[in-house]
């Protein structure tokens, strides 16, 4: 196995003397080194490449040192940032430490001092202080029933948990496979008047449509082969509370038509029985497809689909909430170090910046568990690349922001011909802007025009 590469440091300073020598200096201490004079191309650096370090100067022309700081810390929070100034002051000492910095030194530098910062932040404190402010970020963020996040369009969909919970309402979740319905859900049931009652869960995907009627309905003793009793179903168990129907689009046309007459009429009938059975329960229903396109191609009832669509909640893909990764993150860490006995401190900066730029195919179930293999084969105090699985590892550049464009064969392709293929398609949806689509891509708007020019597509 090659051997772990040197740590990755990042030195920002609008003086291309001071610049050069820092850079110079460090690098003679064994360090990777990289230079950029401005606030703004540090944040973009970092965005680009995974950094170990940021050491940065406070005053600077375009983007200030502190204004950079707050962005990077924003992006990944493991990162640690050492602030330079030759105009110390106490208020801006206590500016930059509040805004997330490890530590800061005054101009003109005392390199030993510079060193002995650099190395006690590579080994432990920064990446403690780190964790701390994550733990305080997941304290302070929206949290609704283990629902973890900040970023606009979970703050969006948690306000809508929040306004819709305590209604009557059935409710209809979508969002791709391990987003976190059932969490959704869950909200909703215990921020309600039923939340001393029962919360019933039915994967309708599960079951056959026979086992499915039965687990729903219950059954009358000699029903069917086996059915040796009677049995109460899940509408039954669920009275007074809520039934969630997980992956109710696999649900067959015929249990379409009969939990379309329990939303109607408030009544179910056993299987093999007579006797109808007023039942109260709330519905709320999940799917990773697309009802309405269900709809259309006659797989799923129409009059269905509009009981169910009273309200509808969208869960996000992880992909499109990047901003609470972190978060996610550190609370996964959280749990799997407690229920594997383990004093986990956080991660460091190069494994926090893979997850930053992981795609999350399997979104949010597919975070816990990379976190959860890396407690368990975690040694030291805190998670490195070496802990993560290899599809993360792997292609740490190559997680698009937004959703993806519209698969196309790759057989056979090199990566520059799909990759190709990915930006054109991303800036087509985006009607040419390539703010937008660079945005979506999870890359710089620089670094998609050098992509466009080397393609010939500008």
């Amino acid at each position: 196995m090659s051997p772990d590469p040197a740590p990755h440091i990042l030195v920002v300073d609008d003086d291309p003397g001071h610049l050069t020598a820092l850079k110079t200096i460090i690098k003679s201490w064994g360090y990777r080194v990289d230079g950029v004079d401005d606030g703004a191309a540090a944040v973009e650096r970092v965005r680009e490449t995974p950094y170990d370090l940021v050491l940065m100067d406070v005053r600077m022309a375009h983007m200030s040192g502190l204004e950079a700081l707050k962005r990077i810390r924003g992006y990944n929070p493991a990162i640690p940032v050492l602030i330079m100034t030759a105009y110390s002051s106490v208020a801006t000492a206590v500016e930059a430490l509040k805004a997330g910095a490890y530590d800061y030194l005054t101009k003109p530098l005392d390199y030993e001092v510079l060193k002995l910062g650099i190395e006690r932040a590579r080994d432990h404190s920064g990446l403690k202080s780190e964790n701390q402010a994550l733990k305080a970020e997941l304290r302070a963020a929206f949290d609704l029933q283990n629902i973890v996040g900040k970023s606009p369009a979970m703050v969006e969909l948690i306000d809508m948990v929040a306004q819709v919970a305590p209604s009557e309402a059935t409710v209809l979740i979508t969002g791709e496979s391990g987003t976190g319905k059932e969490l959704i859900a869950r909200a909703l049931h215990v921020n309600s008047g039923r939340r001393d009652k029962p919360f019933v869960v039915v994967n309708c995907a599960a079951l056959t449509e026979t086992l499915l009627e039965s687990e729903l309905f219950g059954h009358e003793r000699g029903a069917f082969t086996g059915a040796d009793r009677r049995r109460e179903g899940r509408f039954m168990q669920a009275h007074q509370g809520t039934v969630f129907l997980d992956e109710i689009g696999e649900m067959s046309p015929s249990m379409q038509a009969r939990l379309l007459r329990v939303i109607q009429e408030r009544e179910i009938q056993r299987v093999g029985g007579t006797e109808v059975l007023e039942v109260d329960v709330r519905i709320l229903a999940a799917t990773h497809r697309d009802l309405a396109a269900e709809v259309a191609a006659g797989r799923f009832r129409e009059d269905l689909f509009y009981r169910l669509n009273v309200v509808a909640l969208k869960v996000p893909p992880l992909r499109a909430r990047r901003d609470d990764i972190p978060l996610l993150a550190a609370h996964f860490l959280a749990r799997y170090a407690a229920r594997n006995r383990k004093a986990v401190r956080g991660f460091a900066p190069r494994a926090m910046d893979l997850l930053l730029r992981h795609g999350w195919p399997g979104n949010v179930r597919e975070l816990e568990n990379a976190v959860e293999r890396a407690v368990i084969l975690l040694a030291g105090d805190y998670v490195s690349a070496k802990e993560l699985p290899l599809s993360i590892t792997a292609a740490p550049g190559a997680a698009p922001a937004g959703d993806p464009p519209a698969a196309v064969p790759d057989g056979g392709r090199t990566l520059q011909d799909i990759e190709r293929d990915a930006i054109l398609a991303t800036l087509q949806l985006t009607e040419g802007n390539k703010s937008k689509a660079a945005e979506k891509l999870g890359i710089t708007r620089k670094t998609l025009y050098k992509k466009l020019k080397t393609y010939g597509e500008e």
